[in-house]
């Protein structure tokens, strides 16, 4: 396992470059990115096609800065800097525990006064430099795919927000014993939890933009299911703890052309420590679970990225609006319950029945995405 990108490097190229970028944050920017581009794309067609509009708002041009403004600036700069000045005097510290850095107190608070002076004084000069006379507002027109970056962001923050309060909802036993450490943590996180308050924090903001829900989600539908899929090929290469149930079984045989870390892998330097010391191992990340199991983000990735060339390919066929996302709702259904049945996680307990979380969820998207095919084949007829 490589619980860090230097760690990648070093076995692939031998070069030791210690870099504070751990494997599983990589991943989850690169999915994003990948999530962003495909949003873009898919916004840009519907665009073509007279489905979505621009949309119009009014701007005041040539105010000079305000006091509010100047304020704002001053203190994102006094933040960057205090922790930007911090990190580059200990520099040590970041790469041992990116995570602690960033999230403690200390920093710098020199390099706070100089970056929020700096900033703040960009931020007079940049309006007083188009300042006029007598400021005026004008109409200006924004493009759905102009949103893009807003709409990245705004998921990406409510994403990880949702996934840190549903894991806590599932694993409250961690919360109670360190309620700190599980709420400003980067490990932890459900993936479910992330997808309900991202989809409810970005179709509020492209609904209050002019986007209509149901192309929103149509749009995100594909490129939701590429970024989860490459999100867990970071938890293959961090060992986050995302794997599977004991596997002492052996491989089959139609199986024979594959690796066997492929049916049965024991996480060595996995990035959680869990397991037993690996002899003669040094460093911070020795451990090895004591049996195997199955590589459940591995299968996860191979079966979602192939959904996601599945779903890329039949878009255009999509005509109704929310059907799109409804199979997407479906693929994504089956493939969690299905993978849940040889995954470890938390289960609830109710009416006799065992069930996980994640299960739960899962069905309710799969009858959900059922529903809405029905529902919305329904209208096509209809209309």
């Amino acid at each position: 396992m490589y619980p860090t990108i230097s760690d990648l490097l070093h076995d692939l190229f031998g070069i030791n470059i210690p870099l504070p970028i751990q494997s599983f944050g990589f991943f989850v920017a690169i999915s994003f990115l990948l999530a962003a581009y495909t949003l873009s794309l898919e916004l840009k067609r519907k665009e073509r096609q007279g489905l979505l509009k621009p949309a119009m708002r009014k701007v005041l041009v040539g105010a000079p800065a305000t006091k509010q403004e100047i304020l704002f600036n001053a203190l994102v700069g006094f933040l960057v800097g205090y922790k930007l000045f911090y990190f580059f005097a200990n520099y040590s510290k970041l790469v041992d525990n990116p995570q602690q850095a960033l999230l403690s107190t200390e920093g710098s608070f020199l390099g706070g006064i100089l970056f929020a002076a700096a900033l703040g004084y960009w931020k007079f000069r940049e309006k007083n430099f188009s300042k006029k006379e007598k400021p005026e507002w004008v109409d200006e027109t924004v493009a759905p795919h102009d949103l893009v970056g807003n709409i990245t962001m705004i998921a990406a923050v409510s994403g990880l927000l949702g996934a840190k309060i549903f894991h806590n909802l599932e694993y409250p036993d961690e919360l109670i014993e360190d309620p700190i450490g599980a709420l400003l943590s980067f490990s932890g996180l459900t993936m479910y939890g992330g997808l309900i308050v991202a989809f409810f924090a970005t179709t509020w903001y492209g609904k209050k933009h002019g986007i209509p829900v149901l192309h929103l989600c149509d749009a995100t539908a594909a490129g939701l299911m590429l970024a989860y899929g490459f999100g867990r090929i970071g938890c293959q290469v961090a060992g986050d703890g995302d794997w599977g149930i004991v596997n002492l079984q052996p491989q089959p045989g139609w199986m024979g052309f594959l690796p066997d870390w492929f049916w049965s892998y024991n996480y060595p330097h996995n990035v959680l420590n869990e397991g037993i010391p690996i002899a003669g191992c040094i460093g911070k990340h020795c451990s090895v679970l004591a049996e195997p199991v199955f590589p459940t983000p591995l299968y996860e990735s191979i079966i979602c990225i192939g959904f996601f060339f599945l779903l890329w390919s039949v878009r255009k066929k999509f005509n109704v609006p929310g059907r799109f996302f409804s199979l997407y709702l479906v693929l994504n259904g089956l493939e969690r319950f299905s993978i849940e049945a040889i995954r470890v996680n938390s289960k609830y307990h109710i009416a006799g029945l065992a069930f996980t979380q994640a299960q739960l969820i899962s069905l309710l998207l799969l009858f959900s995405g059922i529903a809405g095919l029905i529902y919305f084949r329904k209208r096509r007829v209809e209309s």
